[in-house]
């Protein structure tokens, strides 16, 4: 579903916290590092790291890539690290390889982190299952393979892993390396949702929203975007917007709805600052402010969003929140007409015909400047 809800980046995770022998000086260093004493934690695993022993080796290699304890130290972490995995220790594989695929301690390499994620996930270690399928995904280290990163999710899901849950997810909603199933698709966003996870809470409010696999539920729709929007997904934070400024599955609040485009207006998210522009310039949910309402639109439009662009032509062709320009005004509505969509045609007629109407009350020269200024610009 990522290509139908939204873009996600494959995440490349470490093997997270330190490992606990039944040793009395690991319960020793685990309880001064559950306190916060990284300093006494480091203290009691450095000697059984230096006699060999692959959970302190790990534990130190963790230390230093944190700076728990120690100034950090990507390339100590990474000679930790190795001598715990080259002793085929999972987790210290997986990070190695970690440290491999992100360039921290070692010059970055692909092919290496794949070789120490396989050997991590070959033996059961789910985070390195789950980033070795991220690999296959992308196709870094390895030739691109969306079923290949599909049998890894799976295994790393199985284990519950709520990052290769939810990955798995989007594979069977957009058919990438699994047959396409709504079905299925809800089943591991459910189970990664259900442990908190954004993306698949927010991949739940969209099937709800559009009866993908499930019956349409506007309410239940709502419910999902909210523990994602909760959390601060900016998607999420717009779409609960959304379900406010038309009543669906929520009371109609004009108000409330403003609250959420601002959150994910904010945090750069184009659809929400188009929509928060639209409300200010229509008085919605508070006083009509066209300043504020030019200010909104102006930052989804230096993004792309044709919509903002059309509507900041008519701004800027009636002088509603900003000087009147009508070059200004030319320039947006032609870089509105290129890109609204081919199924967004009464969009793009309607900004073709505004720019025309401009156009007619124009100079020859200043038609060319509008026109120069469109094909300059380039999105922020």
């Amino acid at each position: 579903m990522r290509d139908r809800v939204k873009v996600g980046l494959v995440a490349l995770v470490l093997s997270m916290g330190l490992t606990v022998s039944a040793c009395t000086s690991f319960d020793y260093a685990s309880s001064a590092y559950r306190g916060g004493d990284f300093a006494t934690a480091l203290r009691l695993y450095r000697p059984r790291a230096e006699q060999g022993d692959a959970d302190a080796q790990h534990n130190v290699g963790f230390m230093y890539q944190q700076g728990q304890g120690v100034p950090q130290d990507d390339a100590e972490a990474v000679r930790w690290y190795r001598k715990a995995a080259e002793q085929g220790y999972a987790p210290a594989e997986n990070n190695l390889g970690h440290m491999y695929a992100t360039g921290q301690g070692v010059p970055q390499d692909y092919a290496e982190a794949v070789r120490w994620y396989r050997r991590a996930a070959e033996q059961g270690e789910a985070t390195a299952q789950y980033n070795l399928g991220g690999m296959y995904a992308t196709g870094q280290g390895v030739p691109q393979d969306d079923a290949e990163a599909a049998r890894w999710h799976r295994k790393a899901a199985d284990q519950g892993h709520v990052r290769a849950q939810s990955d798995l997810g989007f594979a069977y909603a957009n058919g990438r390396g699994v047959p396409q199933d709504d079905a299925e698709a809800m089943k591991w966003f459910r189970k990664a949702a259900d442990q908190g996870d954004a993306d698949a809470q927010t991949a739940l409010g969209v099937m709800y929203a559009t009866g993908h696999g499930v019956p349409r539920d506007y309410a239940a729709a709502a419910r999902w975007y909210r523990k994602a929007a909760d959390q601060g997904d900016a998607y999420a934070q717009n779409a609960v917007g959304g379900m406010y400024a038309t009543g669906r599955g929520v009371p109609h609040d004009d108000a409330e709805a403003i609250k959420w485009y601002r959150k994910a207006a904010e945090q750069g998210h184009a659809p929400a600052q188009s929509s928060l522009g639209f409300m200010y310039a229509t008085g919605r949910g508070g006083p009509q402010d066209y300043a504020e309402a030019a200010r909104w639109l102006h930052e989804a439009a230096n993004q792309g969003d044709a919509y903002s662009q059309s509507f900041l032509g008519v701004m800027y062709a009636t002088g509603q929140g900003v000087p009147q320009d009508y070059v200004q005004a030319h320039k947006w509505f032609s870089l509105a007409a290129a890109r609204f969509t081919a199924s967004e045609t009464e969009d793009r007629e309607a900004a073709i015909m505004n720019r025309d109407r401009v156009a007619a009350m124009m100079t020859a020269a200043q038609v060319a400047e509008a026109q120069q200024l469109a094909r300059e610009w380039k999105p922020k």
